[in-house]
């Protein structure tokens, strides 16, 4: 374990190695090496690759599935409409504060607890996308 942390040091730490992507190339190595264990069966899981019946590994199919009524569907929309009205002030205050905290790349965690009381969701979505853009995975 200490070899690993050494490793990231001459990355530069654990900015240095993220910009080279050396945990998610570990992450994917591990994966891969653990995959590979259960597939040969090196790596036993009763269920999975152990002790299946004559008919394979059983899927489990739901009798129903549970979906929202159209009571429970409007509640909800019902919330949020009141939530947008009754914080409407408040909400542009939270959404700069926690905007300014990720562009200062700051930890935004009380920040955003903070404008989940008057913000939705959305909001709050839409507020980091504006100052951090969209998530895409590098392959």
């Amino acid at each position: 374990m200490l070899q690993e942390f050494d490793r990231i040091t001459e990355r530069g730490g654990v900015l240095g190695a993220m910009e080279t992507m050396y945990q998610r190339s570990k992450i994917q190595e591990e994966s891969l090496y653990y995959e590979t264990l259960k597939h040969t069966g090196e790596f036993p899981i009763i269920g999975v690759n152990t002790f299946l019946s004559s008919k394979g590994s059983p899927t489990v199919i739901p009798a129903e599935v549970i979906r929202a009524t159209e009571e429970e569907k409007q509640y909800q929309i019902d919330m949020l409409t009141d939530l947008h009205k009754t914080s409407a002030e408040k909400v542009a205050e939270h959404i700069n504060i926690l905007q300014e905290a990720a562009i200062k790349n700051q930890n935004i965690f009380e920040k955003l607890m903070d404008a989940t009381k008057v913000c939705s969701l959305g909001q709050i979505t839409s507020a980091l996308f504006e100052v951090g853009g969209q998530y895409r995975r590098n392959m």
